[in-house]
């Protein structure tokens, strides 16, 4: 698998979100405080190849989650937010991952595991990381992250996935994952709640992480952009909010892999 690292270490700046200005001061050279990761689920190729291009446009890696069977010709179309033709296929996510994007699993075919019995649902797990091992180039499951559809597991299929992959995320009682170490093998995001556009609840997410002078790991996880998805974000939101962050010492903006192989 092909990965880069980007490093944004830009120097002092002040970030504006929300109605006020904010200003972290952090002397260069210093671990950032804070973690940020935009990531996106489905599969959705035209929203996530203009999400890619943003994020190289500020030198970053996009953290992609796709449904392992959303491209072929039996898949069934989960629920009004999940159109076949929109998806794309592992031409594109190989593609996506050479230009040196993540690109992860979300699960066989976006069913809620957790609803599903048990068996049944660890079959399920299986299926998406054995069609992953044999579509995306160099992938490997136990260096996977492995994306639960809906963020809904249970104890026995975290358990089950846990012994196959490297981490799983999924809900969490937190909405701020700490700084990971060599132990981290759980992680939360925060999701925008309802159908239509997300970007202002992404933007007082983002700035109200900020405020926290803890600091931490902030996983934002969202859909589409534009009129994609469950909740999209709009794409001149994100490239406007990926400039402001990237000038921040403090901040750092990687995917879940590059947050794993560089702090844990």
């Amino acid at each position: 698998m092909k990965r880069r690292t980007f490093v944004q270490q830009l120097g002092m700046s002040a970030l504006a979100l929300g109605t006020g200005t904010l200003r972290l001061d952090n002397p260069l050279g210093r671990r950032p405080s804070h973690l940020v990761t935009f990531s996106f689920d489905d599969g959705f190729k035209k929203s996530f190849l203009e999400a890619a291009r943003i994020h190289e446009q500020h030198g970053l890696s996009g953290c992609f989650n796709v449904i392992a069977s959303a491209h072929l010709p039996e898949f069934v179309e989960p629920d009004d937010y999940i159109k076949k033709h929109l998806m794309g296929d592992f031409d594109t996510w190989n593609s996506l991952q050479d230009r040196g994007h993540e690109v992860m699993v979300h699960s066989w075919a976006h069913n809620n595991l957790a609803r599903l019995p048990e068996e049944r649902a660890k079959k399920l797990i299986d299926k998406s990381l054995d069609y992953f091992e044999k579509h995306l180039d160099g992938f490997k499951r136990k260096d996977a992250i492995f994306n639960f559809p809906f963020n809904a597991s249970t104890p026995a299929l975290e358990d089950h996935t846990l012994a196959q992959v490297r981490a799983i995320r999924t809900g969490g009682n937190w909405d701020v994952n700490p700084f990971p170490t060599a132990e981290t093998r759980r992680l939360s995001c925060v999701i925008y709640p309802r159908p239509g556009n997300g970007d202002a609840w992404v933007e007082n997410h983002v700035n109200t992480f900020l405020e926290n002078e803890q600091g931490g790991w902030l996983i934002v996880n969202t859909h589409g952009l534009g009129d994609e998805g469950w909740g999209p974000i709009s794409a001149a939101y994100l490239d406007k909010l990926l400039g402001r962050l990237v000038k921040l010492a403090q901040v750092e903006v990687l995917n879940v892999t590059q947050v794993l192989d560089k702090y844990a």
